[in-house]
């Protein structure tokens, strides 16, 4: 980890970013439960990569826009999506707040907390975001609009697009790309060529850098830099950060396509672990206080699990409702 007092945080702050972390940890490792119970249909984990999201959340400001990719749960949890929106998402019922229980899990969605609505096809948030950074920059507003994407999803033609554009008109616009080095089932070496994706950034003519996303901290430290050149007119931001990808693709994958020696090794690199243990080395926190957090976290996935199953499913009248155009057509 680097040096918390560099970037000026202090205890109070590691401790807030290690309670959001385990409690992103905490609703994913339910919705697993959930679903190998056949309670809930899906699953796609953020297990590994609570490090890299809470520490960008933790560097953005309100008025910030984001259009996360599926695998934000810590991050959206901590911009303010409670326990009970993931759980009614996941379980598909009536009063999910990203869809009305009709679009799969983890596509996440709430104007009020500025996170936009994600698309299904991969990498098209960033032209969501891009486009968001544009409208803040013409109206001249202290805020950034940010992405975060798979590394296979850097790959895709809107990611190129949208970077160029953002890098052509000097948008405050950051992208964080949360590389797990696993596309689905596609190692890094047979994605790209290039040893950092973060070099692309060269090439739209925007700062880039490569981050341990595993250190929260060092992840806090990226993001408000970038944050801060945005909002001083020098333009976008491209972040690669380094995380683990700690379960299979989805609830639905197997994970054979990784070797059982580098599936026995994940535990060893789990961010959510290493922080926790350079808390307790540092004396910020001791075993008192992780077994209050322990209890205090079972009792919110807790209760947030009965409700979300008790609450009604959609009705079927409900099926077209915020699809299709609902005002009138004159003749």
């Amino acid at each position: 980890m680097i040096d918390y007092r560099s970037v000026g945080l202090n205890e109070d702050d590691l401790k807030t970013m290690y309670k959001w972390m385990d409690l992103g940890r905490k609703i994913d490792e339910r919705m697993w439960l959930l679903n190998r119970s056949g309670k809930i249909p899906f699953v796609i984990s953020c297990q590994g990569q609570e490090a890299t999201q809470i520490g960008m959340a933790y560097a953005m400001e309100e008025g910030d826009i984001s259009s996360p990719y599926y695998r934000d749960l810590a991050f959206v949890t901590y911009l303010g999506m409670t326990p009970l929106d993931t759980m009614l998402s996941a379980f598909a019922k009536r009063d999910d707040i990203n869809s009305g229980g009709k679009q799969m899990p983890s596509h996440f969605s709430q104007k009020s907390l500025g996170i936009l609505s994600q698309s299904s096809p991969v990498g098209t948030q960033i032209l969501h975001a891009v486009g968001a950074a544009l409208s803040l920059k013409m109206d001249k507003k202290p805020n950034i609009a940010m992405s975060t994407v798979g590394e296979g999803s850097s790959n895709q033609g809107d990611f190129h697009e949208g970077l160029n554009f953002a890098g052509v008109h000097n948008l405050p616009f950051i992208c964080v790309i949360e590389n797990n080095k696993y596309a689905i089932s596609v190692p890094d070496n047979l994605q790209y060529g290039a040893e950092k994706l973060s070099d692309r950034a060269l090439g739209y003519g925007m700062h880039g850098e490569q981050v341990d996303g595993n250190d929260p901290i060092a992840m806090y430290k990226a993001m408000k830099e970038a944050r801060e050149r945005a909002i001083n007119g020098e333009g976008a931001t491209l972040i690669e950060a380094m995380c683990t990808r700690m379960t299979p693709h989805s609830s639905d994958d197997d994970d054979k396509y990784r070797s059982q020696e580098i599936r026995d090794g994940l535990k060893d690199l789990d961010c959510n672990l290493r922080f926790k243990n350079y808390l307790l080395e540092q004396d910020i926190i001791n075993q008192d206080w992780l077994d209050a957090l322990e209890q205090e976290h079972k009792d919110i996935v807790n209760k947030a699990t009965k409700e979300a199953e008790q609450a009604p499913y959609p009705d079927a009248q409900e099926t077209y409702t915020h699809v299709y155009d609902e005002g009138s057509i004159e003749a």
